[in-house]
């Protein structure tokens, strides 16, 4: 259900308000291009900065202008499990195939406090979870027997999206987790190496602006031509590094506006423009990948 590659879609702004318009022109674009799914309201789509209200309504937007052609994982965590209930419920009203969901982040519970978390969500609501593992962010780690025993023991949680950086885990958890557990890598320059570990593709911040190189990116590794997906990830590895030159999702609007000038580069505070070096450093990358 979850292969390939998947963009963790940025959300426009224009005057401070989200721009439905530009959002749904963005969708089809990522459709028509050849991304398999599609997450907003995650990391990358300023999910922090987003009420409840809009966080929803910006779900419902990526639904229905999907429309059923690809799958749309709603981004839903939380660090209150009450709160973590009421999002992926909502995520569901919202006709989402599946919820993206963080550990608790902050509190920083032990493992079992991480399983009671997840089996209070399972019991709750019955929508498909992608466990997503980024302690860089979360300060939380997910640790493998933990994804085991969360993927053993409630038949909704079927993948994960790992951006622990370490490459063992595909393997580790492989030799743990259920036929069909999906793995996709929630780093984009280490999506090579992980998926021919067993990967089955990555949750992108590089398809939100080159989603065509990373959706044949993913073909290739699918189908085992691994010299064709090399070529590919050294086109794009300049374009992976520097969309985080700087606070993300700062470059990834600020190269999305190059391409596509009906995209606002606009950002909500605490986050900012990229400096001069991230931009001068995403203009070259863009040109590295032929984009422009």
């Amino acid at each position: 259900m979850f292969t390939g590659s998947i963009p963790a879609l940025i959300t426009p702004f224009r005057n401070g308000n989200f721009d439905e318009e530009a959002y749904r022109a963005f969708v089809e674009w990522q459709i028509d291009e050849g991304s398999s799914g599609l997450v907003p309201c995650g990391t990358t789509g300023e999910s922090a900065t987003l009420s409840f209200e809009e966080h929803f309504h910006v779900v419902r937007v990526c639904v229905e202008q999907a429309d059923g052609r690809v799958p749309v994982i709603a981004g839903a965590g939380s660090n209150d499990t009450r709160i973590a209930i009421q999002n992926i419920r909502a995520a569901k009203d919202a006709g989402a195939d599946a919820a993206l969901m963080v550990p608790p982040y902050y509190n920083r519970p032990n493992q079992d406090g991480i399983f009671a978390h997840f089996e209070a969500v399972t019991s709750a609501c019955d929508l498909p979870i992608m466990l997503y593992n980024v302690p860089g962010r979360t300060v939380t780690d997910i640790q493998v027997a933990t994804v085991v025993r969360l993927a053993t023991a409630f038949s909704t949680v079927v993948a994960i999206k790992d951006a622990t950086s370490d490459l063992v885990r595909v393997s580790k958890h492989r030799e743990g987790v259920p036929a069909g557990f999906a793995q996709l890598s929630g780093n984009d320059d280490l999506a090579l190496a992980f998926n021919a570990m067993g990967g089955v593709g990555c949750i992108s911040v590089t398809a939100n602006v080159a989603p065509r190189l990373c959706a044949e990116f993913q073909g290739a590794c699918a189908s085992g031509e691994y010299a064709a997906a090399l070529d590919y990830q050294d086109l794009l590895y300049p374009l992976h590094a520097a969309l985080f030159s700087d606070a993300s999702p700062g470059p990834v609007k600020y190269a999305l506006n190059r391409l596509r000038p009906e995209i606002s580069a606009e950002l909500r505070l605490p986050m900012t423009p990229p400096s001069e070096a991230s931009r001068a450093a995403v203009d070259a990358a863009l040109e590295h990948a032929r984009l422009i």
